[in-house]
């Protein structure tokens, strides 16, 4: 568990540039008329720099320093879910004490948008962590992957399923089911459920991934 753990400090003191451009953007990002996106909302920036710098600059790093693909695995996974809890609970906090200071602005929030909040704001926090977890697993797994010929399938096959299921409307309206039930869920218990069945999906294939895969 200590490797574990040097591994985890590892991940998060190397992704210093991801946390400063999303904080960046989250303090400096503006929006004019009356309806403006929360800035709470710039903090999901985050979850989607991060595997980028996991898995094509960490993974190296770490190899060289005799670290295990095992403990690397592991301290990603354990990472990306500390990660989602902040950018949940900062993007919450926002929503709940600094979005109700524009008066004369309408402010939406994904959290509102996606439905989590019918149920109380802890349970859409709970929603919006595991729903992050998932993109960051997703992310990762997809990434380490694009060294590979079967990532290039990947890529072409997802590519292909918008351009054939967009165009279509009985396609169309299965790929927005989709997505319903990923994202656009107010039904904490499904939607928490699908998140963390599909994160648990792609980590086993991103653990087949990992074996294969050398410097």
């Amino acid at each position: 568990m200590t490797a574990i753990f040097a591994i985890v400090k590892r991940l998060l003191a190397s992704n210093k540039i991801s946390f400063i451009l999303t904080a960046l953007v989250v303090l400096c990002a503006t929006s004019s008329g009356d309806v403006v996106l929360s800035n709470g909302n710039y903090t999901w920036l985050l979850a989607g720099l991060t595997p980028f710098f996991f898995v094509f600059y960490d993974f190296t790093k770490l190899m060289h320093s005799c670290a295990s693909k095992k403990n690397y695995f592991i301290g990603c996974f354990i990472s990306y879910g500390f990660l989602a809890f902040c950018i949940s609970l900062v993007n919450t906090s926002i929503h709940l004490w600094i979005d109700p200071l524009y008066p004369a602005q309408t402010v939406i929030n994904m959290m509102d948008v996606c439905k989590w909040t019918e149920n109380g704001m802890f349970v859409a926090g709970l929603q919006q962590m595991f729903f992050l977890l998932l993109v960051m697993v997703f992310l990762h797994v997809l990434l380490s992957m694009q060294a590979h010929w079967y990532g290039w399938l990947t890529d072409a096959v997802l590519v292909a399923i918008i351009c054939i299921f967009t165009p279509i409307a009985p396609l169309r309206a299965i790929l927005a089911g989709f997505f319903e039930m990923i994202m656009l869920n107010g039904n904490a218990a499904l939607h928490i459920g699908i998140c963390l069945l599909l994160s648990a999906a792609f980590s086993l294939g991103g653990l087949a991934v990992l074996k294969r895969k050398t410097l």
